[in-house]
């Protein structure tokens, strides 16, 4: 039992990343109310967009018998003892079946629409045999789990460059390296809007599409259907960060990255990198020192936002041409098992979705 007054875990629903299983981040606080839940339970949001973007997450943070708290707009499933699995029932709360069911069942104003629950625990649902229910989450937790050893993978990779740069750039700096505008010298210029004309389909990136430096949505658009927004063109050697002040949302493209795939919105700032400079702007721009200036240089009372004129404010070192080719030759490597990473996690999390309402339906089933 959880009291008021209480501290224990709390997980908002910022914390629930997009059909990602696991829960990485959680706060310590007071309970004052919210949804509990324990170890085993899954975390539906129950709110227009969270729910339709697959805010959905299996509790496995938690101690024995410790209790844990979230938003109120969570729904909590709770698998029954001999009768549900609990890792099928995490599969069941994002497969096609229950989101149909739970999304048409929302109702309320325009953008606070949410899930009548009633509506859903009156729904029949067909389950399969418990010993099915186990087999079904194996397969997909393997994938899930594999998945979630690559993210750890390239969040220790980008810490070893950060830890690199830091050593390099900050503490081992050297006092005849000029000063220089990070948007406005031979490191890095300001890419201008504007976008080519292209064919068949591209896919589309607003800054809630990137979580960190993580892509974890987007939207396919032809040329014609684009919205307004969508008119940042990514280049080779490019670096990209949100506008906004108080988040970080970046992203990289260097020379084995696919530039053709995306478009981005004018929501995000772009740098154009060269080759020698691309890994150290990169990599500065991936510190917290980075984001703190950013921060102060925003402006505006309706939409707060970094213009070019403060990205032109922003001073970075500029080493000499041979440390600068050392520290690419060490990091290059991490960034492009990095990017490999990323490209192994689209392809099992393809695989993943493929499956799922596939293994769900029973037109796959899985031997026992």
């Amino acid at each position: 039992m959880l009291k008021k007054g209480t501290l224990a875990k709390e997980v908002p629903m910022e914390a629930l990343q997009p059909f990602t299983k696991k829960i990485y981040t959680y706060q310590i606080g007071l309970y004052n109310g919210g949804a509990k839940f324990r170890n085993g339970d899954t975390l539906v949001a129950r709110i227009t967009p969270s729910l339709e973007n697959g805010k959905t997450a299996y509790v496995d943070i938690l101690e024995d018998n410790e209790i844990g708290f979230g938003s109120t707009e969570f729904i909590v499933l709770r698998g029954k003892k001999g009768i549900t699995d609990s890792h099928f029932l995490y599969y069941f709360a994002i497969s096609p079946d229950f989101r149909d069911v739970a999304i048409k069942s929302m109702t309320g104003s325009s953008g606070r629409q949410r899930v009548q629950t009633d509506v859903v625990l009156s729904y029949e649902f067909l389950f399969p045999p418990l010993p099915e229910q186990k087999a079904i989450a194996s397969v997909l937790s393997s994938l899930d789990d594999k998945i979630d050893l690559l993210h750890r993978q390239n969040q220790i990779l980008e810490q070893m460059a950060e830890t690199l740069f830091r050593k390099w750039f900050i503490e081992d700096a050297k006092d005849d390296w000029e000063e220089v505008s990070l948007g406005d010298s031979d490191l890095a210029t300001i890419i201008s809007s504007g976008i080519e004309k292209f064919e068949g389909e591209k896919i589309y990136l607003e800054t809630g599409d990137v979580k960190d430096t993580n892509i974890t949505g987007g939207t396919k658009i032809t040329y014609e259907s684009r919205p307004s927004r969508a008119n940042m063109q990514p280049i080779k050697f490019s670096v990209w960060f949100a506008k906004k002040g108080g988040v970080r949302k970046l992203l990289m493209f260097d020379d084995y990255s696919d530039i053709d795939k995306y478009i981005l919105s004018t929501g995000f700032s772009g740098l154009k990198t060269n080759e020698l400079s691309h890994y150290y702007v990169w990599c500065f721009v991936l510190t917290k020192e980075f984001q703190e200036i950013k921060d102060s240089f925003v402006s505006g009372s309706v939409q707060p936002d970094i213009t070019n004129e403060g990205i032109k404010n922003i001073i970075i070192l500029k080493p000499d041409e041979q440390t600068l080719f050392k520290f690419n030759e060490i990091v290059k490597p991490l960034f492009y098992k990095y990017q490999q990473n990323k490209e192994q996690i689209q392809t099992l999390e393809n695989l993943r979705d493929t499956l799922l309402p596939k293994l769900m339906s029973g037109e796959i089933r899985v031997k026992i």
